[in-house]
């Protein structure tokens, strides 16, 4: 008697299409498997926009109960992962967006002391890695997040609108602008080239 090879599709586990619709049908399993299988993905989304670990893993848990919930709602027009990183872009904003109306007064930030590397220590660090990432984090949010999901996520322009939810040419619009910047502050920070 032969045995059928197994597809490749069922040797990797379960669709992600497959997953949501278990998901839907309130199948724990099934979330415990999406959660493996991208909650490290969102959480290096989430924590780089709202640069906190802590408060990360926070609204990772918050994602996925939304995906939990809202999984019958998924009508498949994009990835699951684009959706879920959809989710994860609106509560980091929305966070954010609440952290910025309680803000410390001027007076209070005036008295906290600064404790960043001067640009000379900055330029003076051999790990180009490290510089990377401080002149990424010297981006504004918008442009951090479009250089995020490009990049480290490898989106598309069109994925990235979805997620974001603006028009395709803001995205192209914003990626130039923050590549642009990027370069400077590499620049800046002593390393030879820019964007690579």
């Amino acid at each position: 008697m032969m045995l059928k090879p197994r597809s490749t599709a069922q040797a990797a586990g379960p669709t992600d299409a497959d997953l949501i619709e278990r998901i839907a049908a309130q199948d724990q399993t099934a979330i415990e498997v999406l959660f493996a299988r991208y909650q490290v993905r969102v959480f290096r989304f989430i924590q780089r926009r709202v640069r906190s670990e802590a408060i990360a893993e926070e609204l990772v848990n918050e994602v996925f109960l939304e995906v939990w919930r809202s999984a019958a709602r998924f009508e498949g027009r994009s990835s699951l992962s684009s959706w879920m990183l959809s989710i994860a872009h609106n509560k980091a904003v929305s966070l954010l967006r609440k952290r910025r109306e309680s803000e410390l007064d001027d007076d209070a930030a005036g008295a906290i002391a600064d404790d960043a590397d001067t640009p000379e220590v900055t330029a003076q660090k051999t790990d180009k890695g490290a510089q990377l990432r401080a002149c990424m984090d010297r981006l504004s949010d918008d442009h951090r997040a479009i250089i995020d999901l490009v990049y480290y996520h490898e989106m598309s322009i069109a994925e990235v609108a979805e997620v974001v939810g603006i028009p395709e040419n803001t995205v192209k619009t914003r990626m130039f602008y923050a590549r642009k910047k990027l370069s400077e502050f590499l620049k800046e920070a002593g390393v030879d080239r820019g964007w690579p």
